[in-house]
């Protein structure tokens, strides 16, 4: 087999009669919940930063990052505004449905915060 470089830089294998170009996919990383939301409103609401991220190949790693900073930011959400309400063990050990019930509420809060931080803006 052998190699070409072309003026555009890429390198191009030959196959018989035909020179295919040797390209190479960017890694996939697992994008989770929120990666997948802000994917979704990128298309539908930023189509433009969408398919500039999508032609340079920074999609994935864009969306990597958001579901990475945003799983971060809930769970320290979580924990701090449980401290400030009083939700502790405590509180489980004694009533454990209304333990639940202001977890719930605790973690909704805080991923609402977090969507409008850094999913949708």
């Amino acid at each position: 087999m052998k190699s070409l470089v072309e003026k555009n830089g890429l390198t191009y294998r030959r196959e018989g009669d035909y020179f295919i170009p040797n390209i190479e996919l960017p890694e996939n990383k697992p994008i989770g919940k929120y990666g997948l939301l802000r994917e979704t409103f990128l298309k539908k609401h930023r189509n433009y930063l969408y398919a500039t991220k999508l032609m340079d190949g920074t999609l994935n790693e864009h969306l990597y990052e958001i579901n990475q900073t945003a799983n971060e930011q809930v769970a320290n959400l979580v924990e701090k505004m449980a401290k400030q309400q009083g939700v502790d063990e405590n509180l489980k050990a004694t009533d454990q449905m209304a333990w639940v019930r202001a977890m719930e509420n605790i973690r909704h809060s805080a991923e609402e915060t977090v969507l409008n931080d850094y999913v949708y803006a």
